[in-house]
């Protein structure tokens, strides 16, 4: 068993018994499942949006070479930079780069699951940069020192008196504030960091290939202040999250709106394409564009695991996982938590070492059915333990307990030879790591098969 293995099943276990955690997560999750049908009300059919933008980005997908160099093409010709990364050190180096050139001493952050995936803020502080997160939730995380707990909703996990007793701690504001007055007083700090810093970095959450353009999609404000105010505007992205046209917006930015949070449309939807052009009267000097693999094309590799790469981050899946919904973001010790981060992290960061995460799961389907753009995420799960097995790392012990099983299933005779009393036996006390975390298996008296032929015999 991995370290990561362990440690998963360390939290996970102590999670799944807290029952004041599972009630925060319960009831954060509860409004949203009241919000999302009237979301829904605003599609015709619902069901065709998810095909058409499922088709749509699979169109991106299978063509992502050229239209992402289509993309830097025109983002090019506006004035903009595009730096390509294999892998985070590249990308956080390029960072670094630009942030020594600008002399960069405090940047404003608005959220984004990719910098946290390359842990980008270990590095800047380990270079005397002040890199500050300006979404409200990504601010309480990174106030209490902890990671996103989740994709869409990164303080899910915390309660308006988590937060007040947080900022009470650490900004020194009075007890027992209410929620909006928790918020006035995130604002007024965090809008003087708007004026002080040199550098803004953002996320994407959509690359238009045809206009050279990045869509960011926000409800706070904070993300439009984080590439204006600064002169330098840095954009963080994964390749998957190209789609072809600016048309595809009218589709998908309904969709990330309704499955991400139960709204019709998000607050503020902003399509970058350059630095300040002639005549404009705000916006950055300089934009780059840093353009992420980091893994991605190892799942482009793989035909049977690449829809996972249509994901849009509207974080359904989370919502809708029994596993998640019991042991929280934080047990899967990795960015990308949940359905999603089950299917794609063992493909980004190594099977060997992640594997344990697609079995994190019941395979109940509901991610699948809830999925903005109907990834196959339980089918997914199951090739990803079919590699696991493939590439091996399981004891010996495993092996032989299968292979017995399987001999077992496939020879009435011989599946039919012992008593439940000692089949329970079997499976319960000679083969221990089954019921390490699971109960005790209790064969029936007599299988079907027996019963059967009982019957037929009368």
């Amino acid at each position: 068993m991995s370290e990561h293995s362990s440690s998963f099943m360390a939290k996970s276990t102590i999670k799944a018994a807290d029952l004041e955690h599972r009630r925060k997560v319960n009831f954060n999750i509860g409004k949203y499942n009241a919000a999302v049908p009237l979301g829904k009300t605003q599609f015709t059919d619902v069901h065709l949006a998810r095909e058409r933008a499922k088709n749509v980005k699979w169109r991106a997908i299978e063509n992502l070479d050229k239209n992402l160099e289509q993309f830097e093409t025109l983002l090019t010709k506006r004035g903009g930079k595009v730096i390509w990364a294999e892998d985070a050190k590249q990308a956080v180096e390029e960072v670094l780069k630009i942030c020594k050139a600008k002399n960069c001493k405090t940047i404003v952050k608005s959220k984004s699951m990719v910098t946290e995936e390359i842990h980008l803020n270990d590095h800047l502080e380990q270079h005397g940069i002040e890199s500050v997160e300006t979404d409200l939730g990504e601010y309480i995380q990174q106030l209490d020192g902890e990671p996103p707990y989740h994709i869409v909703t990164p303080a899910m996990h915390k309660s308006r008196e988590d937060i007040a007793k947080l900022f009470t701690e650490k900004l020194h504001v009075a007890p027992n504030l209410s929620a909006e007055q928790l918020t006035l007083v995130a604002r007024d700090v965090l809008r003087e960091k708007y004026v002080q810093a040199e550098i803004g970095i953002t996320g994407a959450n959509f690359i238009l290939a045809d206009i050279g353009g990045v869509a960011i999609s926000e409800n706070e404000g904070n993300a439009r202040l984080s590439n204006a105010f600064p002169k330098t505007h840095i954009v963080i992205t994964g390749i998957e999250k190209v789609i072809p046209s600016m048309n595809d917006l009218a589709l998908f930015w309904p969709l990330l709106a309704t499955y991400g949070t139960g709204q019709q449309i998000t607050s503020y939807n902003t399509i970058v394409s350059g630095p300040r052009q002639a005549g404009e009267p705000d916006g950055p000097d300089e934009m780059y564009v840093i353009l992420l693999d980091n893994g991605r094309t190892n799942i482009l590799a793989n035909e049977r695991t690449r829809e996972s790469l249509y994901c849009i981050r509207c974080g359904a899946c989370l919502n809708a996982c029994p596993v998640y919904k019991n042991i929280g973001g934080h047990a899967y010790e990795t960015t990308y938590s949940g359905p999603i981060g089950a299917v794609i992290t063992p493909q980004l960061k190594g099977m060997d070492e992640w594997k344990h995460l697609s079995y994190a799961s019941s395979l109940c389907g509901n991610c699948t059915e809830v999925c903005a753009v109907k990834i196959n995420l339980h089918e997914i799960l199951l090739e990803n333990r079919h590699d696991a097995v493939e590439e091996g790392g399981y004891s010996w012990g495993e092996k032989v307990a299968w292979k017995l099983w399987k001999q077992a299933t496939l020879h009435r005779n011989m599946y039919n030879m012992g008593n439940q009393k000692l089949k329970n036996w079997m499976v319960n006390k000679v083969f221990k790591g089954w019921t390490t975390n699971r109960a005790d298996l209790n064969f029936a008296g007599k299988t079907f098969n027996e019963m059967w032929k009982e019957r037929k015999g009368k």
